[in-house]
């Protein structure tokens, strides 16, 4: 008489359960990843747009006045400004000087005697820093034109 041996292992359909299952988890873990990177690009924008507050304070000193503290170059506060907008867009967007903020562009209005800055947060939403230390999230733009100091 001959004796036949079993072979032991999963099934066909026992592994297909297994890569369903690791599939649907897979896919809870990216969903959650997605909503922690965006409040993290939205935590950075705050913490960029906090170092632009103290920075400016810095160049307001010496002249009594902000005006140019927006502009492009060495001592503004424009290139901390552009650091929050590529955590805030995925890009190398530049910063509106004296504009009206838009859903994609940050922006920053200076006059003599005060500032303030905007840009887009991942959430849809606008985070607003000024010069008299203001700081607020907005549903909306809240820097309408150019001559908009104030968040």
């Amino acid at each position: 008489m001959k004796k036949m041996s079993l072979k032991k292992g999963f099934t066909l359909i026992e592994l297909l359960v297994v890569v369903a299952i690791i599939g649907i988890l897979a896919s809870v873990v990216l969903a959650s990843l997605s909503t922690a990177r965006n409040k993290g690009a939205d935590a950075a924008v705050k913490a960029g747009m906090a170092n632009a507050r103290a920075q400016a304070e810095l160049f307001y000193d010496t002249p009594q006045s902000y005006v140019g503290v927006c502009a492009a170059g060495a001592g503004t506060i424009n290139t901390i400004l552009a650091g929050a907008v590529r955590s805030s867009a995925d890009s190398d967007a530049a910063v509106a000087d004296d504009a009206a903020t838009t859903t994609t562009s940050a922006v920053c209005n200076d006059s003599a005697a005060a500032w303030a800055s905007e840009m887009p947060m991942k959430g849809g939403s606008f985070f607003c820093v000024d010069s008299s230390g203001k700081s607020q999230i907005n549903t909306a733009i809240g820097l309408a034109a150019g001559t908009d100091y104030g968040c």
